[in-house]
C-alpha cells in the first residue's frame, strides 16, 4: 500500500522561519472576510486547512471573472477556469472537504479539531452551534483551541439576526454617507471595504488570544463583528461635531478641516495634496510663486485655512490645472509638499516596487501559469528575522484529502475512500 504524503512534504522549505510556523489553522471560513483572514494567516506561516462542503464549495470559486487557458473571461466555459477570487483568497491552503451536515462528520471534525490552534469561521450567528460543532464542541475537544467567529453583527443573543454582506455593513455603519459631496445619494467603496478590514481585527484578537492560550493552556472564544469594526473606523473621524460646527459630513475631495488636504485636477490627470501643517501649506505658497500668501490674513494659520477652506482650494486648483502632472509634482517634492498622482487600480497594483517587496502578486493559473494580467494581494508586512509569503497555488475542491485526513490524521487509505464514498467528505 502507498504511504501517505505528510503535510511537510508540500510545504516549500525557507530560509527564514515563518513568524506562525508551527500554528495550525482549521478553516471553515466562505465567501471573502473569512478567507482573506486565513489568507493572511497562511502567509504568516500558519498551516491553514480550508475546509469545504463536497456538495458545493466556497461560493467565492463561483466568482466573475475567471482565467483559464485562454486567459481571463466573465463566464465559466469549462471545469478547468478558475474564479480570480479563488486564485486570490484560496491560496496557500490544503484543501479538505467535510460535509459538517453529514451524521458521520462528527468524528472527522472532532479529529481535525484536536490537531487545530485556531479554528476560524465566518458564517451567520449561531450556524456551528445548530451544527453541534460550535464553541462549546470544540472547547470540550481541545480546550487549548482559540475560536474565532467573524459575523455580521456579533455572536451575542442580543445581535441582530439577518444577512451581512459588505454593502448592508457599509450601508447600516454610516459609511456610505462619508464619501461624495452634499448632494450626491450614498455612496458605496468600490473596495468592499467592510470584508477587508474586520478580518484584520480578526487576526488581532485572533493571536492575542492565542498568546494567551500559550501562556495559560487554555484557548477562548473570540468574537468579532462587521457592523462594529466598520462602525467604529467611522466614529474614529469627528463627523457629527464638524456638522455642528458647519463642515458638512460629505466634502467631495478636499478635507476642509486639513485644508489645504485632497484632490485637485491637473492638465493630464489629478493629484493629491496633503498640507495640513504650516511648513507644508507655505510650501504650496512656494510652489505657487505667492510667497505672500504666508502671511494673509486668510491663510496664515492653520485654524484660519481650514476656516477660508474653499476660496484656498479655489485657489490651488486655478494652479494645479495649468501644469501636467509630471510638473506639478516636481514643483510641490522641490518644495517639501505632500502630493502623489491619483493612479488607476491597475497601475497601482502592478506597481514594481509593490511587486518587488511581495505586497502585491501576480496571480497565475495553477496548470496553465502566467495566463493574463492579473494581481491579488500579496503580504503587506516584512521582518527582519522572518519570512512571509504564499507558497501553494490554489487547491482544488478536496485536493489534499490524502495530505491531511492520511497524512496528518492517519487514516487509512480504505477509511479515506469509505468516507468518501459515503458523502461524507
Amino acid at each position: 500500500m502507498e504511504s501517505p504524503l505528510t503535510v511537510s512534504d508540500q510545504i516549500k522549505p525557507t530560509i527564514s522561519p515563518r513568524p506562525l510556523a508551527g500554528v495550525t489553522v482549521l478553516d471553515l471560513t466562505i465567501a471573502l472576510a473569512g478567507p482573506f483572514a486565513t489568507l493572511l494567516l497562511s502567509g504568516l506561516g500558519a498551516k491553514v486547512i480550508k475546509v469545504e462542503n463536497p456538495l458545493k464549495g466556497d461560493p467565492g470559486r463561483d466568482n466573475s471573472p475567471y482565467l483559464g487557458r485562454e486567459g481571463a473571461k466573465l463566464v465559466r466555459e469549462n471545469k478547468e477556469d478558475i474564479s480570480v477570487s479563488a486564485l486570490n483568497r484560496l491560496r496557500n491552503k490544503l484543501g479538505v472537504t467535510l460535509n459538517l451536515k453529514h451524521p458521520h462528520a462528527r468524528e472527522v471534525f472532532t479529529d481535525l479539531v484536536r490537531q487545530a490552534d485556531i479554528v476560524f469561521e465566518n458564517f451567520s450567528r449561531g450556524t456551528m452551534d445548530r451544527l453541534g460543532f460550535g464553541y462549546e464542541f470544540v472547547r470540550q475537544v481541545n480546550p487549548r483551541a482559540v475560536y474565532c467567529a467573524l459575523t455580521g453583527f456579533g455572536s451575542d443573543a442580543e445581535a441582530p439576526d439577518g444577512k451581512a454582506m459588505d454593502t448592508i455593513i457599509q450601508a447600516l455603519s454610516g459609511a456610505m454617507h462619508t464619501s461624495g459631496n452634499p448632494e450626491d445619494p450614498p455612496m458605496r467603496a468600490g473596495v468592499p471595504f467592510a470584508d477587508l478590514i474586520t478580518p484584520l481585527f480578526a487576526i488581532i484578537g485572533t493571536l492575542a488570544a492565542l498568546r494567551q492560550a500559550e501562556q495559560t493552556g487554555v484557548g477562548q472564544f473570540v468574537d468579532v463583528s462587521m457592523m462594529g469594526a466598520v462602525t467604529g473606523l467611522v466614529a474614529s473621524e469627528h463627523f457629527d461635531v464638524l456638522e455642528q460646527l458647519g463642515i458638512p459630513t460629505r466634502t467631495g475631495k478636499t478635507a476642509p478641516r486639513l485644508a489645504p488636504f485632497g484632490v485637485y485636477a491637473a492638465r493630464d490627470g489629478f493629484v493629491a495634496i496633503c498640507a495640513p501643517q504650516d511648513s507644508f501649506a507655505f510650501g504650496i505658497f512656494r510652489a505657487m510663486n505667492r510667497p505672500e500668501l504666508i502671511t494673509d490674513a486668510r491663510f496664515a494659520t492653520r485654524d484660519l485655512r481650514v476656516k477660508h477652506d474653499k476660496e484656498l482650494d479655489a485657489m490651488i486648483e486655478a494652479w494645479t490645472k495649468t501644469f501636467s502632472l509630471a510638473d506639478l509634482l516636481a514643483r510641490l517634492e522641490a518644495n517639501g509638499v505632500p502630493s502623489a498622482e491619483v493612479r488607476d487600480p491597475r497601475t497601482a497594483v502592478s506597481d514594481a516596487h509593490l511587486v518587488a517587496r511581495g505586497e502585491t502578486v501576480r496571480l497565475t493559473h495553477p496548470q496553465f501559469g502566467d495566463v493574463a494580467d492579473a494581481y491579488g494581494i500579496g503580504m503587506p508586512i516584512r521582518f527582519s528575522a522572518a519570512s512571509t509569503g504564499y507558497d501553494l497555488p490554489t487547491p482544488e475542491m478536496g485536493e489534499h484529502n490524502q495530505l491531511v485526513y492520511g497524512g496528518m490524521l492517519g487514516y487509512s487509505l480504505e477509511r479515506i475512500a469509505a468516507l468518501q464514498t459515503d458523502g461524507v467528505i
